[in-house]
This record gives C-alpha cells, sequence and structure tokens, in this order.
C-alpha cells in the first residue's frame, strides 16, 4: 500500500435544492446523483467515490436536512443526522446568501454538536454580481460554527472546485483504497436506473406532482447480445397524478422514457429497452410498508 494515500469518507449536508447532487458529480465526472430544481430529490444515501494519485474520496450524498412532515421526512433526516457520526469531514452546502434562514440555523445546531470537521462551501457564486457579496457571505457565516474551513464554489461552473478537493485530501487521514479506482458509486444499477428515471419525471413533470413519485425496478435482463431490458413502474400517489404522468396519448410517459433511457445507456455503455408503467398507491408516503418496498428501510 501507498504510505502517503489518503483515503475516507465525506459527507455533503444542506438544505435541499442547494446543488448537494449537481458538487458531487462534478467531483467524481460522473453523473450519478439526481439533480433537479426540485428539492428533496435524494432519498437516500448515495454513496460514490473519486480516486486519484493522492488518494481516495468516498461521497455520502446525503437528504437534505429538514424539519418532517410525513415518515418519508422522518426517514431522509434521520439518514442524514445518521450519515454525520460516521465521516470523517463533513461539507456544509450554503447559497451564497446574507442572510441565515430558520433551515440553516437548524443544521447549524445539528453541526455544532458532532466533532467532525466542518467545511463550510457556499455554492452558486456564479449567481452573485461581485466578489464583495462573497465576502458578505463568508462574512455572514463565519461564526456561525466552528468551520475547519470556508470556501466559495460554483458546482455548475466547475469553479474552485479542484481546491475543494484539496481541501479535502488535507483532512482525510491516511488509509486504504476502499475500492477499485474504477468504481464510482457502490449503489446498484437497478437503484441509479430508478433514480435517473425518478429524475427525469421530476424535471418533465408540472409543479402538480409533488415528491409523491418513487419508482421500482420490476425486472432488469440483459440480452445475449449485451442489450439491456428494464421494465419499471412509476408510484404515484393519486389516480389524477396518474393522468398527469402518463400524458395525453401517453407524450408525458414517452418523453420521460426517452430522456431516461439515454442517460441510463450513457452510464452503462450498453443499449437499454426501458418499458414504463404507472401505479398508484394512495399516501404511500405515509405507509411504513410501501416505504420499505420503496427502498426507504430505517436500517441503513
Amino acid at each position: 500500500m501507498n504510505d502517503n494515500f489518503k483515503s475516507g469518507f465525506v459527507a455533503l449536508v444542506g438544505r435541499p435544492n442547494v446543488g448537494k447532487s449537481t458538487l458531487m458529480n462534478h467531483l467524481i465526472g460522473q453523473k450519478i446523483a439526481i439533480t433537479s430544481e426540485k428539492p428533496q430529490t435524494t432519498r437516500n444515501r448515495i454513496q460514490t467515490v473519486y480516486t486519484d494519485g493522492r488518494g481516495q474520496i468516498i461521497f455520502l450524498d446525503t437528504p437534505g436536512i429538514h424539519k418532517a412532515k410525513n415518515k418519508l421526512g422522518e426517514y431522509m433526516v434521520n439518514v442524514a443526522e445518521g450519515t454525520l457520526k460516521e465521516v470523517d469531514v463533513i461539507l456544509w452546502l450554503v447559497e451564497p446568501s446574507t442572510f441565515i434562514g430558520a433551515g440553516e440555523r437548524h443544521i447549524a445546531e445539528i453541526l455544532r454538536k458532532v466533532k467532525t470537521p466542518v467545511i463550510l462551501v457556499i455554492n452558486k457564486i456564479d449567481t452573485v454580481k461581485s466578489q464583495e457579496h462573497v465576502l458578505s457571505c463568508i462574512e455572514t457565516y463565519k461564526n456561525v460554527c466552528d468551520f475547519a474551513q470556508i470556501i466559495p464554489v460554483s458546482a455548475l461552473k466547475d469553479k474552485n472546485t479542484d481546491r475543494m478537493t484539496e481541501l479535502l485530501f488535507q483532512y482525510l487521514p491516511f488509509g486504504p483504497r476502499y475500492y477499485d479506482e474504477d468504481t464510482v458509486t457502490d449503489q446498484p444499477m437497478r437503484q441509479i436506473a430508478a433514480e435517473l428515471i425518478r429524475e427525469k419525471a421530476l424535471r418533465l413533470l408540472d409543479e402538480e406532482i409533488p415528491h409523491g413519485i418513487a419508482v421500482t425496478i420490476e425486472s432488469m435482463t440483459e440480452r445475449e447480445n449485451g442489450m439491456f431490458d428494464i421494465e419499471a413502474n412509476i408510484v404515484c400517489e393519486r389516480e389524477s397524478h396518474k393522468g398527469i404522468v402518463i400524458g395525453k396519448g401517453g407524450s408525458m410517459l414517452k418523453k420521460i422514457g426517452t430522456a431516461a433511457r439515454r442517460e441510463i445507456e450513457n452510464l452503462m455503455g450498453a443499449r437499454v429497452n426501458l418499458q414504463l408503467w404507472v401505479k398508484v398507491r394512495k399516501e404511500w408516503r405515509d405507509s411504513e410498508l410501501y416505504m420499505k418496498n420503496y427502498g426507504y428501510s430505517q436500517k441503513q
């Protein structure tokens, strides 16, 4: 083993929609976590891996920390808070604002209780007009927690992300190579396929369909010629939602399927035949049984 090889676990935390998944995808150079304009798109911890000559960083993209409204919400918050105790470094992502809202204060309260080094990442700096504004944000946040470092970045425009990787290696311990160097995620392919389908549904559907959709992969088989057949269900909470997901003459379902199939093919490096169906499961987000069936089990 290389004596200078560093390795460890890094948790990304932050309010929903602050850009955690975009940043993680950028850092590892592949699209694994789903990104959407709508908040709370990451429901399980997604574990991804970055390896170079310096070492290996295993990222845990936690669900956004927020005040829970139902069983799914409680589950997501428990997963996020539990992750903080298991990692070597915490990246707390915030938007470039000089106002600290209740959501951020809630996260700060949680982070003050952990002994892990916390790096504050001020994301989306491409959206602000001046450097002065970025400095004001740093000033606003600097005493909220005892930060190891504060770094402004733009995940979308790839500003300062290399510097961030450097910082992470500074704080990680020397350690083993946990994964082969060509591994980018420990998520089973079925789960990634389900997440990509859900991302496309969230992007293409109106506000009328909130987060009450889940995706289950019913079967995934490989043909002799290397092509994959994937059958998946999009599960929604109301009959009226089902019509919206399917769209006029099946047009919306076709759009979701085409967009998802392209991304799955890119990731798998193989041709994919994707079949989608829509099912209704009333109030599934408040049913422990349904949540377990859809992959949201309390046990980590």
